[in-house]
């Protein structure tokens, strides 16, 4: 499993040693809202997460990653880089959440940047995509910010999502915003 650093945060593979994080960022309304409506995910959610999550780090060499503060090593988020749906047969997706009093901070961009080159660099991904709530303003503007291209529209995960996608050919020729 592979570990990932940026100038603030390391990016951890998330395990049952995240749980307590996890779990407290999962049962957060707010954080929640975007997601599934609010609805704070249970226990049992939390740890069928985990399991689904080491069972795609098996198959796939990719997933979710703990958010780890460097300095303090507080975990403020966790961020992905699955199959759209879980679907392996889907483009692959970057996904973030972080915890309330971390929004503003710019922790997900970094950590979505640090995904995005792992998925191009080293994965071999020939785009990604990534999908919000049409109402996330906060996510779209780091889509936008990655250089990602609007699509439109699209029903993913039940709910109708923005969808946003960026092709290697423009990461590599550095459309990405520099903040």
């Amino acid at each position: 499993m592979t570990i990932l650093h940026t100038a603030r945060l390391t990016l951890e593979p998330i395990t049952e040693q995240h749980y307590a994080e996890l779990r407290k960022l999962n049962s957060d309304p707010a954080v929640m809202r975007f997601l599934n409506g609010g609805i704070p995910e249970t226990e049992e959610g939390t740890l069928a997460m985990i399991a689904r999550v080491k069972a795609a780090w098996a198959a796939w060499g990719y997933s979710w990653w703990a958010l780890i503060l460097t300095d303090g090593g507080q975990m403020v988020g966790a961020a992905c880089l699955q199959h759209l749906g879980r679907d392996a047969a889907k483009p692959r997706e970057i996904g973030w959440r972080l915890g309330c009093d971390c929004w503003g901070k710019g922790y997900a961009s970094e950590a979505a940047r640090a995904i995005v080159g792992h998925a191009f660099h080293v994965v071999g991904a020939d785009e990604v995509c990534a999908v919000a709530d049409p109402d996330n303003a906060a996510s779209i503007t780091v889509m936008r910010r990655l250089g990602m291209r609007y699509v439109g529209i699209e029903t993913h995960y039940e709910r109708p999502c923005a969808t946003y996608r960026l092709e290697r050919a423009d990461w590599l020729a550095g459309v990405a915003s520099p903040t």
